[in-house]
């Protein structure tokens, strides 16, 4: 074998060179982080929240403490992300903030339960989790979100915007192995979050013709035959415990076993968490900071309405002056620091063209020495004396900058 080449060999990826494809550009991306006090289960739930929202997330973050929103925010465009989920714990207990990139609004959830996505996998009989269902956007289901007022039009529009729409005309089936639900309760005011695996399966077919079709391996222990197996049960025991609402008919082949165009099938939906029980508490009009559109709890008159607004432009003003002053100071300091460099600049050529100056001086009465003891040798014939011609140029001190002075110390004699 040969020897190995050193340094590292870089190669080239295709997938940053190439463009992206508008549906993945005009896709909302969002973040998911978490702030407040530490403990496992906001650092778990916000981890199972990163997958609900997969594949246009963030799913490998990570996020340090002394990381603001602003930091946030300076990405978010060039990274065509447009929300921000925010998991945060207090004394008082947890909460959640969607945000919208880059102006807003904010609206600010209460966590009154949750329960993590291992407990619900493991709590369940039959699981479906695997990396496949992850790789699409889920589908987003709304129930009661048809209420009046603005707090419920701006909840509707925040949670379908975060997901990206869906084309009845030209959605291909097979994508779409997730689905959330959020069902709101007008009663209590709570909205619970949902998160379910989607499975396809043909009806119609008997026990041992539907393992057949699903490629599993048959047990023929108490069958005489190979037809005693197909015909022992007419239908599925399965099928008989499904509704007639859960059976669709296929308008397309889905990649699944049995699953054909125009054939019957029953929808299944696998539990995969997390669960989140929400109570909306207040509606910002900006990103993080601005008026209160809604307040599940404080309610003010107008005047107090109008108060806050005032102060509130009142420091909007002091802090763009703040800005202003700042830049022009930076502008100065960066003039003076230009003027600076182009003084010294003048000064550096003026020493060098002083410095060529005396070089052309010294060189050239070196010339004339050699000229005159060669017009000396030629008349006389003889080799002048050393101190005949020599250079008599000044030798210039350097200047060391420094300059001592000594004092003359007087001495007492006894």
């Amino acid at each position: 074998m040969g020897r190995r080449k050193k340094g590292r060999c870089v190669k080239k990826n295709k997938q940053l060179s190439a463009p992206e494809p508008d549906s993945l550009v005009h896709a909302p991306h969002s973040f998911v982080i978490h702030r407040g006090l530490p403990g496992d289960h906001i650092v778990e739930l916000t981890k199972d929240f990163r997958k609900i929202m997969e594949p246009f997330t963030a799913s490998a973050l990570k996020e340090r403490k002394n990381n603001s929103i602003k930091d946030f925010a300076s990405v978010a465009g060039l990274l065509h992300v447009s929300h921000l989920c925010i998991f945060s714990r207090t004394e008082i207990g947890m909460y959640l903030k969607m945000c919208r990139f880059p102006r807003g609004p904010t609206l600010h959830f209460k966590v009154l339960e949750f329960s993590l996505a291992r407990d619900i996998i493991s709590s369940t009989k039959k699981q479906m989790v695997f990396d496949e269902i992850f790789k699409h956007s889920p589908l987003i289901v709304l129930n009661n979100f048809s209420g009046e007022g603005l707090q419920m039009k701006l909840m509707a529009s925040m949670f379908q915007n975060m997901f990206p729409t869906i084309n009845l005309r030209t959605v291909n089936l097979n994508t779409i192995r997730r689905c959330v639900c959020l069902n709101y309760n007008p009663e209590s005011k709570m909205i619970d979050l949902r998160h379910y695996a989607i499975r396809v399966v043909p009806l119609g077919l008997s026990k041992g013709v539907k393992k057949l079709v699903q490629a599993k391996i048959p047990n023929l222990g108490g069958c005489q035959n190979y037809a005693d197996f197909l015909t022992k049960t007419a239908v599925s025991e399965s099928e008989g415990e499904d509704e007639p609402s859960s059976s669709v008919i296929l308008p397309q082949k889905l990649s699944s076993r049995g699953n054909l165009q125009n054939s019957n099938s029953a929808i299944k939906l696998y539990e995969l968490g997390p669960r989140l029980s929400l109570q909306l508490m207040k509606i910002e009009d900006g990103l993080l900071d601005g008026g209160v559109l809604f307040h599940e709890v404080v309610h003010k008159t107008e005047e107090e309405k109008l108060r806050i607004e005032r102060i509130r432009e009142k420091k909007k003003k002091l802090k763009e002056a703040r800005k202003k002053l700042q830049r022009e100071n930076k502008q100065a300091k960066e003039k003076a620091r230009e003027e600076l460099k182009s003084k010294s600049r003048e000064g550096m050529k003026r020493k060098r063209e002083v410095e060529e100056k005396r070089v052309d001086f010294e060189e050239e009465r070196q010339m004339e020495a050699e000229d005159d003891a060669q017009y000396y040798r030629d008349e006389v014939g003889e080799e002048p004396d050393k101190d005949l011609f020599q250079n008599k140029s000044v030798k210039r001190r350097k200047n060391t900058g420094a300059c001592v002075k000594y004092k003359s110390k007087k001495f007492k004699t006894k």
